[in-house]
């Protein structure tokens, strides 16, 4: 991890781009800058850990991270990727306890954080800031509601299919420079690769999909729609 020294001007752009921050007046926005840093992590490297005191807000300025937790036997679920604007560690900024999982950088990433101290106290000042917080956590708490449903009702090919949908095509087949392992999906999805290579192979047969050298290409949206939304 190394500090990077930012401009106030880019600190500024940086509030008014965010979906918590949007809006709110600059005097509100100024008051956050001095709390707030931004930071460089290297592919791999852990910005926080799950039960560790929190730093603070982050906001993803380049790059991308995933939040994962780890189980009982060592077993790593991925909870969400986040991508460049997005946002993480809402819950102990506002609630105060201690970080509810693990973030690793995917690839280098540059990452501000806004002291949990300062957000708090904005949130006591600002209505209009207060008014974004709780809808942001209501959509948090919706993304979580859907997964929860997911993985309670629909099988893991279901969901592997949703998945494949919502990844990238160039993530998918490697072009864009990184690819989707198996290892990589069954922890998304919360199972193991070999139920992944299971569900990858059931969708190859129903040409929704096609495999080559471990690289995954879409054939036919609609059927790989059928299998995502199996209730339909």
């Amino acid at each position: 991890m190394q500090s990077v020294k930012i401009a106030p001007e880019e600190k500024l752009k940086t509030l008014q781009n965010n979906p918590y921050f949007q809006g709110l007046s600059e005097i509100s926005l100024r008051e956050l800058m001095p709390s707030m840093s931004l930071r460089r992590f290297q592919r791999g490297e852990v910005l926080f850990w799950e039960g560790d005191a929190c730093a603070g807000l982050h906001i993803i300025q380049t790059g991308s991270v995933k939040l994962f937790r780890v189980s009982p036997s060592g077993r790593q679920h991925i909870i969400r990727v986040l991508q460049e604007g997005e946002t993480c560690n809402e819950v102990p900024v506002f609630d105060g306890g201690a970080n509810p999982v693990n973030v690793e950088a995917l690839e280098f990433s540059t990452v501000w954080i806004i002291e949990a101290g300062a957000v708090r106290s904005l949130i006591t000042r600002d209505p209009d800031f207060m008014e974004k917080t709780i809808e942001n956590l209501a959509r948090m708490m919706r993304h979580l509601v859907r997964i929860a449903s997911e993985m309670a009702f629909f099988q893991v090919t279901n969901r592997l299919a949703r998945l494949i949908g919502e990844i990238p095509a160039d993530e998918l087949s490697g072009e864009g420079g990184s690819r989707w392992t198996q290892d990589q999906l069954a922890a998304r999805l919360g199972t193991v690769r070999e139920v992944v290579a299971r569900s990858l192979r059931e969708l190859e047969r129903s040409g929704a999909i096609q495999m080559e050298n471990r690289r995954i290409a879409i054939v036919d949206p609609e059927v790989l729609q059928q299998w995502a939304q199996p209730w339909n």
